[in-house]
């Protein structure tokens, strides 16, 4: 019979094989060579890779400037040009996002991919506030490489034959943008808003018309692969993100300042903006959403909505952290026109966008979403009147009673399902 002793040689050979896997698995190289393809399998893990993680964090820096740059030019062209950037950083993270969903993030070129989109926001944030001035070239040249490198890359090193279309449809739109985007960089003031927003307008329209290009038609829901699990797990992270500036913009309001009563009270109003924000994201459609993606279709009936709805949520996050910092430094100030419409518009157009969201994992909308931002526009003349600390308080009222609404239908529907699309 065969000897079935093991040496202790071969214990430690194994040992350390299993070790190896362990650390080449943590890592992100596999074991295997480059017969592997970069396409991320049905077998694979579906959870966010720590890679992933990493290149959100540049996004808190990005908010960040964003929001300041708002604050700084608090009117209604300032407004306009902070939603055209965010637009522009929203894309950037959806595609970086997508490619990481259909590609294995965990194979060495998707990872220098995502690298070097993280670097690329990390120029684009640099510049955001000065986008609209002498920075435009620099922004606009930042992005365009951004969007135009990562389809080229993608259709350069994959060879799968479903995912090299898709992304000659990019390749092919984001040419397109690249035009107005460049040209309105070389153009200055009113010309270089309408032709960045003309090449926005492209690239948002583009995927909503399922990229129709010349000799692959649009894209079909075959082509569209998502996976679930990861995409809704990126969007709550995304949407972590977005409260951790709103966190950091508070926190530097109030330790700039003194620690009065009432700064204090603003601060107080301001944490609780920001867990009422998070409960209302979180129940339930923010829990849900994978399941709603999974069950889908067509993922893009489901897919394309989560793309609005958490971009304006976004918006309306960045809103409330200038809001919040205004409050904190001017408690009991004047209040004006314009601080209104960031204290109370940012809340209301998270609303909007939370209901948008619902609508697209449950196919209905609650009645206290609509409600609250009414309530919201309807109070909005009479807040003048009031110190900017009772604005904020106001609009915390207003996002409470939606959270205790939620709750109580919660209670009622502990078992709600997305519904399935048809």
């Amino acid at each position: 019979m065969p000897s079935r002793h093991i040496h202790v040689g071969e214990v430690r050979v194994v040992v350390r094989l299993r070790q190896r896997q362990a650390e080449t698995a943590e890592a992100g190289e596999p074991m295997t060579g480059g017969a592997v393809g970069l396409r991320r399998r049905p077998e694979d893990p579906q959870r966010a890779t720590f890679l992933e993680l990493f290149f959100d964090l540049v996004f808190v820096l990005a908010l960040f400037r964003v929001s300041q740059g708002l604050l700084e030019h608090l009117t209604w062209s300032g407004a306009f040009q902070t939603l055209v950037l965010l637009l522009a950083l929203w894309w950037v993270w959806v595609h970086t996002t997508g490619a990481a969903d259909i590609l294995d993030p965990r194979r060495a070129p998707i990872q220098l991919l995502v690298i070097a989109a993280m670097f690329g926001t990390l120029l684009l944030a640099a510049a955001a506030p000065e986008a609209f001035h002498e920075r435009g070239l620099f922004f606009a040249g930042a992005y365009v490489a951004i969007q135009v490198g990562r389809s080229v890359f993608i259709v350069a090193v994959v060879r799968d034959d479903e995912v090299r279309p898709f992304y000659l449809r990019l390749l092919f739109w984001f040419g397109v943008s690249a035009v107005p985007w460049i040209a309105g960089a070389a153009a200055h003031g009113t010309a270089r808003a309408v032709l960045w927003t003309l090449a926005l307008a492209v690239e948002y329209t583009a995927i909503a018309l399922r990229y129709p290009t010349p000799w692959f038609g649009r894209v079909r829901a075959a082509e569209f692969a998502i996976s679930g699990e990861h995409l809704g797990e990126r969007y709550r992270q995304f949407f972590i993100i977005a409260l951790g500036e709103l966190i950091l913009a508070t926190g530097l309001a109030f330790g700039n300042g003194g620690f009065e009563t009432d700064r204090s009270a603003a601060v107080v109003v301001a944490f609780a903006t920001i867990v009422l924000l998070w409960r209302i994201y979180i129940y339930r459609a923010g829990e849900l959403y994978h399941m709603a993606l999974a069950a889908a279709p067509d993922p893009l009936r489901v897919g394309t909505p989560g793309v609005y709805s958490h971009l304006a949520m976004i918006a309306g996050i960045v809103a409330i952290a200038v809001g919040d910092e205004l409050v904190i430094v001017h408690p009991f100030g004047h209040t004006q026109p314009t601080w209104i419409a960031v204290i109370l518009g940012g809340p209301a157009l998270f609303l909007a966008g939370r209901a948008l969201f619902e609508y697209a994992v449950f196919r209905r909308v609650s009645w206290d979403r609509p409600i609250g931002v009414l309530v919201l526009v309807v109070i909005s003349p009479v807040m003048i009147l009031v110190p900017p600390l009772g604005v904020a308080t106001a609009a915390v009222v207003v996002l409470a009673g939606v959270a205790v609404a939620d709750a109580m239908r919660a209670r009622r529907h502990p078992r709600e399902l997305p519904s399935r699309p048809g």
